[in-house]
């Protein structure tokens, strides 16, 4: 994990705490599904519901987003990951807007550690988009069609936002990431550096640039999802030739 610097370290101010508490980032979860490695991220407990220290927060945050900039100004690829039902659309929709791939279905398995697997079966859907929309499918039956048609759509449920990914990205971002454990077990099988949106019942351990907040509600997601594509773009202003 990379130091602080001097931006990073300065106190949060009035406006930047009210933005987020305006989203609703300081509702953590019970206290009963608080994971211990996020206590020290924690204000207190208020009727039955952590809150989160959005200090601290906006501390983390402002880190991820310089790390996401340089990767922008690098000219590197983040992964956006948000599958659960309130960040599949704002996790597709920030990185098409930036020109990232992401995974907002599920995790596919190998995503990154049989990558070149996964290559595979990303090749056979650009074979088979080009193929259709050059009309080269009209010479089979209309059966053989169909199967084509649905296996056109299986592949781009699986794999369509990772078609412009040519190789193991330079990070992930992921939504909850309590919730993708399959996507962080791999990307620390790879060595793949990881900015995570995660409440009060995620453990933070294996994530080098945790942003301890609500990731529940929509509000927020979307408030965190811009912050690292925005940031992201902003490295890509700086980018030098």
């Amino acid at each position: 994990m990379t130091e602080m610097t001097t931006e990073t370290k300065k106190k949060p101010s009035d406006t930047e705490i009210d933005a987020l508490f305006a989203v609703g980032a300081h509702y953590g979860y019970s206290r009963s599904r608080r994971h211990p490695s996020y206590v020290p991220l924690l204000l207190g407990n208020k009727n039955g519901v952590d809150v989160i220290d959005l200090e601290q927060t906006i501390t983390r945050l402002n880190t991820a987003k310089a790390f996401a900039a340089e990767l922008g100004k690098m000219g590197k690829q983040i992964l956006f990951v948000g599958t659960k039902s309130v960040a599949a659309n704002l996790t597709k929709d920030a990185a098409q807007a930036i020109g990232m791939p992401y995974v907002n279905n599920r995790w596919i398995g190998g995503t990154l550690t049989n990558f070149s697997e996964i290559k595979k079966r990303i090749a056979r859907l650009v074979s088979l988009r080009t193929k259709r929309e050059k009309g080269e499918l009209s010479q089979y039956t209309k059966k053989e069609r169909l199967m084509f048609d649905r296996e056109i759509e299986r592949l781009e449920k699986n794999f369509g936002g990772i078609v412009s990914m040519p190789d193991k990205p330079a990070a992930l971002f992921i939504v909850d990431f309590r919730n993708e454990k399959t996507a962080v077990g791999e990307a620390k099988e790879m060595r793949v550096p990881i900015i995570g949106l995660g409440s009060s019942d995620s453990d933070i351990k294996n994530i080098a640039y945790p942003i301890p907040a609500n990731d529940a509600v929509q509000k927020s997601v979307a408030f965190f999802v811009q912050a690292i594509a925005d940031a992201y773009k902003d490295g890509v202003k700086t980018k030098t030739i």
